[in-house]
This record gives C-alpha cells, structure tokens and sequence, in this order.
C-alpha cells in the first residue's frame, strides 16, 4: 500500500524494535542481541533474536526474520496497511492515506462494524419475545442470565430474513452480508439468514472485536453446530473462544476443551480460564496466541475415541514446547442402564458440581503419563511377547523426552506398569535414545557433505541458479546496510546483475533509500517484499560481515558477480554452461579429449 515513505521511516524509527517485541515477548541480552522463545513455533530453548543495531529480528529455528512492521504482520495476523495502522496507533501517529487504502481500511472496519451490529442485535432478541425458545434451551442447559449476558449470547428466531433485514435498514449492503459471513445465497441468488432458529455465541478476539459467531441449533435438525466461515476478520486457526475473557484469570493456567457450550458451563462454575478451538485441532496459530498469557495448559478433551486422538495430536504440537501441558481425563458416565457412555465438561459440571472437577484439575496427569496409558492400552502385559512389544513402544516415547532426569521417571513407571525390571527398562530407553541422536547426527552429517543446500534460502521458489554469485550478492547487501559510506555515488551494479530476483530487487530499493537520503536499513524493504522474502533478507543480514576492510570485501563481490554473469555473447550463464557441456559429451560438436 502506498503510504508516503516518510511516514514509513518516522514510524520504524518511532516503533524500536526491542519495545514492541518485548511486549509480546520475555528477552535477555546475550551480546549485541536479545534472545527470548519464538512466538511463531513451539520451542524450549530461545532461538529468537532481536537486534537493536538492525531493527530486525530473526527465529534460528523456524527461519522467520523481518522488522518491526513484519513482526506485528505475524503475530496480529494482519495485512500490512493493518500493521502499519497498528503501530501508528501505538506510537500516537496519525495515518496518511490515499484514498486506495482508506477504502482497504475502511471495509475491514465496516465489516467488524457489521459483525458487533449483528452480536447486539442477536443479544437484543433473546431479551425478546422472539428468542423465547433460546431463553427455554438456555434454562434447560441451566446457563444463568449473567453468564448469557457475560458472553454476549443471543438468539437467531425461525425466520429466513430476520437479520437481512435489520442489518440493510442500518444501511449495511449485501455484498457486507455476503462477506462477514451472516447471509447466503440461494440457487435462486437471493439473500437469506445464514443463523436461523439458533443460540448465538458471538466469537471475540483478544483485541475485544466480534470476528464470528459460533452458533447451536434448538430443536434435531443439522448440522447441531455451526460457525462462521472464514472471512478478511475471522481465521479459525488464529481464534480460540473464549479467550477474550479467559485471558485475564487469575488461575495459573488455561484449560483447552472442544465445545464452545463447555467452555460457558466452566465459566460459569468459576473456571474462568478455559478456552475452546473453533471446530478445529489445537493448530500451532493458536498455541502462539496462548503463549502470551500462560505456560501452563490443560487438555480437557472429550473422553470418547476423537477426544483421545484430538489429545494426542495436540499434544504432538507441543511436544517440547515451552508449556508444561497436563492431561484431565473426565470418567465415563453410567447411565440408569448400565451402559457407560462419554462425558464432556459441560456433562460433569452439571452431574458432579465444580468441587469434583477442582478435584480433577488438581489431579490431572502430566502430558507424557497420558501418553504413556494409551500406549499400555493397546497391549496385554500379561502376556510377555506384549510386555516386549510395549517396551520397544514406550522406549521410543521416553526417549523423544530432552531431560534426562524425565527419561528416568519415567522409565522406572514404564517398568512398572509392564512388570520388569526398572534397570531393563532404563537400558531399553538409553539404546532408543542412542538410536535418535544417531539418526539425527546422520542428517546432519548429510547436510554437512551438502554445503550448497545449506546455502539456498528456505523458500524454494526464491532458490538460487548461482550459488557463487549470490553469495557475494548478499555480501553486497549486508555491506551497504552496515556502512553505505563503502559505496561510490553511482551504483557499483544494477538490478539486472544480480543473479537472485530477490537480491536484485532488495539492493534496488536500499539503493534508491540511500539516493533519497533516507535510512539505509530492512524498514527500507517493508511493504514491497513479501513475509517469506522479508526472512530471507532477515537470514542474510544475520551472517557475519566485517566493515574492517569492507572496500576490499565489496570490490571482490562486485567482481565475483560480474564474472558469474551475462557471457560475452549474451547467453544465459547457466544455459551457455549447459551447452557447453554438451559440446564436451559431443551431442552438440565433435571434441577431442
């Protein structure tokens, strides 16, 4: 978007890197940088670098980099104007725009309008004689009037057009409808209510904006949930319900359920700080938006088959992570019959009273020791070709765990529950683990024996075609935002030199921030380049150059560039290497050896 580059420089110098990360981020200084857990991957040790220098910063681990602009881009989930705007707000600057990005900005905020209308409009009907059979469901599901109220429920009447209509006399388009997700279209083309003859539960973000609504039938019809479809204001990986209020418990950590009602019921009983996913797998989005209030997670799954697969995979996700994850297994439920059946926190709350599942959360059980059950469940260890093939199982478990004193722990229960010997166990978990870190140094050694594949950049469609020239390509880069006094007045190259797209259009724009007198440095490149060149850009500046002799270092690069580019003829270099092999295997001209 075109923001007047002015702007854009006064809001990054305005916009210190350090302090904005640091918001959203716990940093300590390790040398000229600070290091702190990436918030975009699950990790254990920080791999994540901040340079106050650069103004950039880099995750070593999952390869993301940028500025401060690009920071807030990932971590908000916004668009770039969006980001831009975020800042500014923060920094007390008001936005220049052209009238382009108004309207960009504009209909973004007319649709969050549009979505806050609908939530009050639907809260006012359940008030109302029309959401009378909402009033009913809610009394039966014994959800109080505060807790309705808490979390802005309401009801959606048996009609086709209630809420079309509404909202168009408040002067919102249908194309608006059609977008946000609150109508659709008929095989006819006309409009109708998505929502109809539904509890309403209005989706809030963090940042207190109604993005969805998440929605329960009253009567036998299907589908018994529906939710909002993605929209420009709603992903689904990016949202947990409930969060806008479970973020500011003051519990020590934040319960994970599946049902949006589960999560009102738990709420309601005092557990103010459970969360559920939008008809999703716990996905790695989500995890980094819990990271900022707690480290601390319970998994409180159904405890029917997809609950359990839903447990493990999210507990795949944050393997060693950051988090201390526990696991809270809600018993079977006996009806009058006999018959056991599933129970989910809403079904326990309801039967049991919130002291027995205090009592539960208090008990429940580490990640691992969850693991660990559904893995002796699967074998019977009373018969000793099972009481082998679980030990070869559970050793692969143990030995994924990085503590050595977790390995031990748990070894010895492993050992316990298949009736051997703890000293067996433990050597059956050493040789699993030997095993692991033989795999990996093996990869390691392949990528080793393979020093151009460590050299291309992480995205393959900005792989480079020479290897040689663009690694003096990115020396030119780091040499001019680390000393542009290195550099005559003239560009010592053009665009068109460069062998890497990327590297070309990047010297390109710092060239033409130089010229204008402006700061040479990433900010220079924010808007233009997209989020996976940006981390390019990022992993480059991160290698070490030297302005030491940096006018010798720059004319060596220049020269190696020049001499890996256009041959005298005009060719491609690498199409006239091709050939030229050719000609040698004589399938393009007879040669001698």
């Amino acid at each position: 978007m075109a923001f007047p580059q002015s702007f854009l420089d006064e809001l990054t110098a305005r916009c210190d890197i350090v302090d904005v990360v640091g918001s959203y981020v716990q940093l300590k200084r390790k040398g000229a940088n600070l290091f702190g857990l990436c918030p975009f991957h699950s990790e254990k040790s920080g791999s994540f670098s901040v340079s106050p220098d650069k103004q950039i910063y880099y995750c070593f681990g999952c390869k993301k980099g940028g500025g401060v602009v690009n920071f807030i881009m990932e971590e908000e989930n916004l668009t770039f104007p969006d980001a831009v705007r975020f800042l500014a707000k923060r920094a007390g600057m008001e936005v220049p725009e052209e009238e382009g990005d108004r309207e960009a900005g504009r209909r973004r905020a007319r649709l969050l309008q549009l979505n806050r209308d609908a939530a009050m409009f639907y809260h006012q009907l359940l008030w109302q004689a029309d959401g009378q059979a909402v009033r009913d469901y809610l009394d039966r599901r014994q959800i109080r009037k505060a807790t309705a109220v808490n979390f802005g429920m309401g009801a959606s009447p048996d009609a086709w057009d209630t809420l079309l209509t509404a909202m168009t006399k408040k002067g919102y388009t249908k194309s608006e409808l059609l977008t946000a997700g609150l109508a659709v279209q008929g095989k006819n083309g006309g409009l109708y209510d998505k929502f109809r003859n539904r509890l309403m539960l209005p989706v809030v973000d963090t940042r207190g904006d109604v993005v969805a609504f998440g929605s329960r039938v009253l009567d036998k019809s299907e589908p018994k949930y529906m939710n909002s479809s993605e929209t420009p204001v709603y992903s689904k990986r990016r949202v947990l319900y409930g969060l806008n209020l479970a973020k500011k418990t003051k519990r020590p950590n934040i319960i994970l359920c599946e049902g949006n009602l589960d999560i009102v019921t738990l709420h309601q009983a005092g557990f103010d700080n459970a969360v559920a996913s939008m008809g999703t797998a716990l996905t790695v989005e989500q995890t980094r938006l819990l990271s900022r209030f707690t480290k601390e997670l319970v998994l409180c799954y159904d405890n029917d088959n997809a609950g359990k697969i839903a447990t493990e995979r999210a507990l795949q996700i944050l393997n060693n992570s950051e988090f201390s994850v526990k696991v809270l297994q809600l018993p079977q439920r006996r009806t009058e019959s006999g018959a056991l059946v599933k129970q989910d926190a809403d079904d326990f709350i309801k039967l049991q009273g919130a002291a027995a599942f205090e009592q539960l959360l208090s008990g429940s059980e580490h990640g691992v020791e969850f693991r660990m059950a559904q893995i002796a469940g699967k074998y019977d260890l009373a018969d000793d070709q099972a009481r082998v093939a679980y030990s070869e199982e559970i050793s692969g478990l143990l030995a994924s765990l990085s503590s050595a004193v977790e390995r031990e722990i748990y070894s010895v229960r492993a050992a316990e529950a298949a009736k051997i010997a703890p000293e067996a166990m433990k050597l059956e978990v050493q040789r699993a683990f030997k095993q692991q870190r033989a795999r990996e140094k093996r990869a390691e050694l392949r990528k080793d024996l393979n020093p151009a594949a460590q050299l291309q950049p992480k995205e393959r469609t900005l792989r480079y075609e020479n290897i040689r020239s663009a690694r003096a390509e990115e020396g030119i880069l780091r040499l001019l935002l680390l000393d542009e006094g290195l550099f005559p007045p003239t560009p010592p190259l053009e665009e068109t030199d460069f062998s890497s797209p990327l590297l070309g259009r990047a010297f390109g724009l710092l060239w033409q921030a130089k010229e204008a007198g402006r700061p040479v440095t990433l900010a220079a490149l924010t808007g233009t380049l997209s989020p996976e060149e940006m981390s390019h850009i990022a992993a480059v500046c991160q290698q070490p150059e030297s302005t030491q002799n940096g006018g010798r270092a720059m004319a060596d690069y220049i020269r190696v560039i020049r001499e890996e580019g256009t041959p005298e003829d005009g060719r491609d270099p690498l199409l006239a290497a091709t050939e030229k092999y050719k000609d040698k295997k004589g399938t393009g001209g007879k040669q001698h050896g």
